[in-house]
């Protein structure tokens, strides 16, 4: 490839090899691979630094032309959670200019951050080694804190902190949605300016409709007449798997007819201090009465979540906050409608009416409803279902690429900035 110039990725606190819907790693980890992946194709060289969490990891991984991943040795190779690593911040950034320092001088023209505890570290890097900071939050501290699950713990005060620096010192930032950026104006004071707001995508090849529900349900061992209603992601409060459970235990209990129908698939592993999530999850569902009815599906790898999509009849996400909502574009872009919570990004990612449904709150009672009436409507799902298809042509890693390269160029661009390679 033809190298116009070369960035430093940091997400120091998940694996962009790790498989998401496990441990911390999600949306984000799918959205730094597929975003760098194009951004390479561009002739933009990307290194993902990621904290090593085991000894046999080798230093450097290539998953695609342009694309390394590069392992930096930072505290204990296991037995830290996400909350401990704030105390490895100092070893991260020691690590890191190790790394750099072996390379000749002016290796990066720009350094792209991933949540917080990576902004932390890029702050450093980048005013040692003078070129500008990116950075994308994903989420926010004082976002969560604003609607936290029943019994979650709040953020910690000093993760707000970290993430108020982290504000001030980028020459970027980089929000999701307009609702994401007004977040970071309204609770952080970044200057508007300094704020730009580039979509998610979905890789629109690989979640398609494919062969379609009967032939997705055949592939997967499914009931071929059952309603299925899906989660995907992470077992954690947060993200409401608790809600579409009480849901179901609604539906059944409103209309016994159902019992025999529906079958809701969970689909996720344990996150971060979660570990006993998926046991709460299933002790609540025999309580409930109807764990006949729930299944519960270790995480599915990207090439087979789209079949799960596919066989579902709709996909559910009833996250408490969300940045934006990788799962419900997915889904559409397989041609599932979504039924989501009306908070932050998911009203971006899916359009009231034409591709899904927002539901404002997490009351099962209104979920329950609503899902209700769509499982009887299923002329209504075939509009949402045509509706989801056209809404996730909007979402294209291949514009999320270009929307992010067009921030690095006009950085790059200032009268003061180091290099301007990305305009070759």
């Amino acid at each position: 490839m033809t190298t116009k110039g070369r960035i430093a990725t940091l997400m120091m606190h998940t694996s962009p090899l790790e498989q998401a819907g496990v441990g911390d790693a999600g949306g984000m980890n799918v959205y730094v691979v597929e975003s760098a992946k194009r951004i390479a194709k561009a002739g933009i060289e990307v290194d993902i630094f990621t904290r090593a969490n085991s000894s046999d990891l080798p230093d450097v991984v290539e998953i695609a032309d342009g694309v390394n991943v590069r392992h930096i040795t930072a505290g204990p190779y296991q037995g830290l959670s996400k909350e401990d690593l704030p105390s490895q911040m100092c070893a991260m950034a020691s690590e890191l200019m190790r790394v750099e320092a072996a390379f000749p001088k002016g290796r990066y023209d720009l350094i792209h951050s991933h949540y917080w505890i990576s902004g932390q570290v890029g702050w450093l890097a980048a005013e040692r080694w003078k070129i500008p900071l990116v950075h994308t939050m994903h989420t926010m501290a004082k976002v969560k804190n604003l609607a936290l699950a029943e019994n979650e713990k709040p953020e910690p005060v000093a993760r707000a902190i970290g993430e108020e620096q982290v504000v001030n010192a980028a020459s970027a930032l980089i929000a999701n949605t307009d609702a994401e950026a007004a977040n970071l104006v309204g609770l952080y004071n970044a200057c508007p300016d300094l704020v730009h707001v580039v979509s998610p995508g979905v890789d629109l090849q690989r979640f398609s409709p494919g062969g379609g529900k009967r032939e997705a349900r055949t592939r997967l061992g499914l009931p071929k007449d059952a309603q299925i209603l899906t989660f995907v992601g992470r077992l954690q409060p947060h993200k409401g798997p608790e809600v579409l459970i009480r849901t179901a235990a609604e539906l059944l209990t409103h209309d016994q007819s159902l019992r025999s129908k529906v079958l809701v698939l969970i689909i996720g592993g344990a996150s971060g201090s979660g570990i006993n999530e998926l046991n709460r999850l299933k002790e609540l569902a025999n309580w409930l009465g109807i764990s006949d009815s729930i299944r519960f599906v270790e995480p599915a790898s990207q090439d087979n979540l789209p079949d799960w999509y596919r066989a579902s009849d709709l996909v559910c996400v009833p996250s408490h906050s969300e940045s934006f909502g990788l799962v419900a574009i997915e889904a559409q872009a397989c041609g599932t409608p979504v039924i989501a919570a009306a908070v932050g990004g998911l009203r971006t990612a899916v359009s009231d009416g034409f591709s899904g449904s927002l539901v404002d709150g997490h009351d099962p009672k209104a979920w329950s409803s609503v899902i209700s009436r769509l499982l009887n409507e299923p002329q209504r799902r075939i509009l949402l279902s045509m509706g989801a298809l056209e809404h996730s042509k909007r979402f294209g890693w291949e514009n999320t690429a270009r929307g992010t390269l067009d921030i690095y160029d006009q950085l790059l661009s200032k009268p003061n900035s180091v290099s301007k390679r990305f305009l070759a």
